[in-house]
């Protein structure tokens, strides 16, 4: 078996910094700088599994700062093909609540600083009108019984929070939940030729969602902070349950493309 090597990949959202006992650490060097973090690679229910904190290990990037690009090539690099990505979200739409754990089916990109492709050049164009793997939510919802399939994520900019007229104009859209992280993290993935989930963890209610004073760094990262051995045990589950990646249109999008980027081991 070889140590820096893995299938799977858990990048980490705010507060989950650790997941993978007695882990090997792995540096590595990417066309477009360094991770956000070296990868630790262990084991997890029998299959390699490497771990990326999304923030780096002490939260020393912001949302629109971390080095995407060279997160999910470093992943590809070492193997992976399949990504789980746990992250606090808010909540928009009264059909979800603090605490609830969902994975979306589709996304709304309100981004604006970041560079969201490693297409610099050619005729190579996305398939993205589904942006999740519908084999990696299978599994992830097939993992316990309180955790939901569907919704919309709208991915803002950040570091701030919404306005309670952007989070009201966001939820009359249908929109259910609000993220920083989530784009260009999933099409990266993609481009990569790798399957992606996120698993959102609601850890407030949006500013316009509801009365009060809004939304609060501290009340976000204590909600993720107890819910860290849940979503533990969940990805483990999933981990466990994951399908076979092979075949799957995750990665044969570009079978009859010519990219003009590199994707490691092809």
């Amino acid at each position: 078996m070889n140590e820096t090597r893995a299938d799977v990949a858990v990048i980490g959202g705010t507060g989950f910094y650790s997941f993978l006992e007695d882990p090997e650490t792995v540096r590595v060097e990417t066309p477009y700088g360094d991770p956000s973090a070296p990868v630790s690679i262990g084991t997890v229910a029998g299959r390699r599994v490497a771990f990326l904190p999304r923030h780096g290990t002490a939260h020393e990037y912001a949302p629109h700062t971390i080095p995407y690009r060279a997160n999910l090539w470093a992943l590809r690099s070492l193997g992976v093909r399949q990504v789980l990505a746990p992250c606090a979200v808010g909540g928009l739409r009264d059909e979800v609540a603090p605490g609830d754990v969902v994975v979306p089916d589709q996304m709304v990109d309100r981004t604006y600083r970041r560079v969201p492709s490693y297409v610099e050049g050619g005729a190579v164009h996305l398939p993205f009108g589904d942006p999740y793997c519908d084999r990696l939510a299978g599994a992830v919802t097939g993992a316990a019984d309180d955790v939901r399939h569907g919704g919309t994520m709208v991915i803002v900019e950040g570091p701030r929070f919404s306005t309670r007229a952007e989070s009201r104009h966001y939820a009359d859209q249908g929109w259910s939940l609000i993220n920083m992280t989530g784009h260009p993290e999933a099409a990266l993935a993609r481009e990569m030729l790798q399957c992606y989930t996120p698993i959102a963890l609601v850890t407030d209610m949006d500013a316009g969602a509801e009365s009060g004073e809004g939304v609060g760094q501290a009340e976000v990262f204590a909600r993720f902070k107890a819910n860290l051995e849940r979503l533990t045990g969940l990805l483990t589950a999933a981990i466990e349950a994951l399908p076979d990646p092979e075949g799957c249109s995750c990665s044969t999008w570009a079978d009859d493309m010519e990219l003009t980027y590199q994707v490691p081991g092809l």
